[in-house]
């Protein structure tokens, strides 16, 4: 069986950081058993300044306290990203340990860091992981009659699964809990999206965005933005990191920001615990516009119809944001937890803005979405279903490439997550080119 590396490693944060945003929104935090809130005033009296879009408010500027004391926070040991020369651990200290006498506004994924060399932040994750299984192999898969039209835009979408909810909730009674920690299995993840480098990243379960993945990908260039879930499952868990929610990263090489909304999905007139984000792009080379949209829906079944509320909901935003079909091309990435025989997939796949389903390019007839992408194990039994999905333009983008998925063999029999993969659902990686007007489907 595997073996773990000895925990070693000096503390980096203590536990009032792994609570930064939470206090900061005023939102509770469960803590030794016990419900607590704290004010944004009351969360740290120096630190660096950060941001964060929230549904139906303001960015709220936070701060961020750094620490650098070894041993116990409550009642576990918090391990950092790795040694004091790690490219990792250098990303995330510029980051936390400059304190300011006070916070002041900034825009979504402004922040002050080295850029760190892909490459060598790859190597790294490699270095760390060297113990692991080797990693599932994976290759791109052309359409038929494929021919690039220019360099493709490439996206990634990715349930990364929530730190809290894998080790304090979802019960992945054939993972090991080791398999599960955060000082690896945060390089396990990390590995995947420098493995593939995506233009566009969409994450949902993002639980650890400001300690982890906006100082990392902002020191390898993207822009980020993140919009937690109102009252996230996370909190629910002693000793969590805040809410999880809804990530989207873009290369600040290739686009530039035009317009971003974070929404609240709202059903029968209600708001829901779902959220999305929705921006508009300006692609550099081009001037291209290209709205994307990242999304989490309603899990579990029973929840069919607020699942197709909320679709509807992001829809008529989408008719928005874009202008309708002929306006600016959408892309649509998002964990829908619903399979294809849902009314929230017709919904999108019958939509006036003419969207398609990119993974749909794997079946032989092109129009059969995927066997799966989540596969796990539960106390309930076996679940293995199609509930991730890549949304496009089809009169506006053309398919260039996708990402297969992993076979059952592969996977192996204890599914996902496991020692080789870091989350219960498998990413999704596409390509994609922009047509031109005078090439586009009329």
């Amino acid at each position: 069986m595997y073996q773990g590396p000895g925990r070693s490693f000096s503390v980096l944060l203590q536990r009032d950081l792994r609570l930064l945003y939470t206090s900061a929104l005023g939102l509770p935090v469960k803590r030794s058993g016990q419900l607590k809130s704290l004010s944004p005033q009351a969360a740290f009296p120096y630190c660096h300044s950060v941001c964060v879009e929230i549904p139906n408010t303001t960015p709220v500027a936070s701060k961020a306290a750094a620490a650098t004391a070894n041993g116990p926070v409550g009642s576990r040991t918090v391990y950092p990203m790795g040694s004091s020369s790690s490219r990792l651990y250098s990303a995330l200290a510029q980051t936390l340990s400059t304190p300011t006498a006070q916070a002041e506004p900034c825009p979504q994924g402004a922040l002050d860091v080295e850029p760190c060399d892909p490459d060598e932040l790859l190597k790294e994750c490699e270095e760390v992981l060297r113990n692991r299984p080797p990693r599932l192999h994976r290759t791109f898969v052309l359409p038929k009659n494929h021919t690039y039209h220019g360099r493709p835009i490439r996206v990634m979408q990715w349930n990364i699964l929530a730190q809290a909810l894998g080790e304090g909730k979802d019960s992945f009674v054939q993972c090991p809990l080791d398999a599960l920690n955060w000082a690896e299995r945060k390089y396990l993840i990390l590995e995947e999206i420098l493995t593939y480098r995506p233009d566009i990243l969409c994450l949902q379960e993002v639980d650890h965005y400001f300690d982890t993945f906006q100082p990392i990908l902002n020191s390898l260039g993207y822009h980020g933005t993140f919009c937690p879930k109102p009252w996230s499952p996370c909190l629910d868990v002693e000793h969590n990191n805040g809410p999880d929610g809804c990530a989207l990263f873009f290369s600040r090489d290739r686009f530039e920001l035009v317009d971003s909304a974070s929404i609240r999905l709202v059903a029968a007139m209600l708001k829901t615990n779902q959220v999305a984000i929705v921006q508009t792009l300006r692609c550099r080379e081009t001037g291209s516009p290209l709205c994307v949209a990242v999304t989490h829906l309603k899990a579990r079944s029973g929840w069919e119809r607020l699942r197709s509320a909320q679709g509807s909901d992001l829809l008529r935003n989408l008719q928005t944001a874009t202008g309708g079909c002929e306006g600016v091309p959408l892309l649509v990435c998002g964990d829908f937890n619903a399979e294809p025989s849902e009314d929230v997939y017709r919904r999108f796949s019958s939509s006036s803005l003419d969207l398609d389903s990119a993974y749909k390019q794997l079946s032989a007839d092109g129009q059969t979405e995927p066997p799966y992408t989540t596969w796990k194990i539960r106390p309930t039994g076996e679940s293995c279903n199609t509930l991730d999905y890549i949304w496009y333009s089809r009169h506006a983008l053309r398919v260039e490439a996708v990402l297969e998925f992993p076979t059952a063999d592969q996977i192996g029999p204890n599914r996902l997550p496991s020692y080789n993969y870091p989350s219960d659902h498998l990413s999704l990686v596409c390509d994609f080119s922009l047509l031109d007007k005078s090439n586009r489907l009329q």
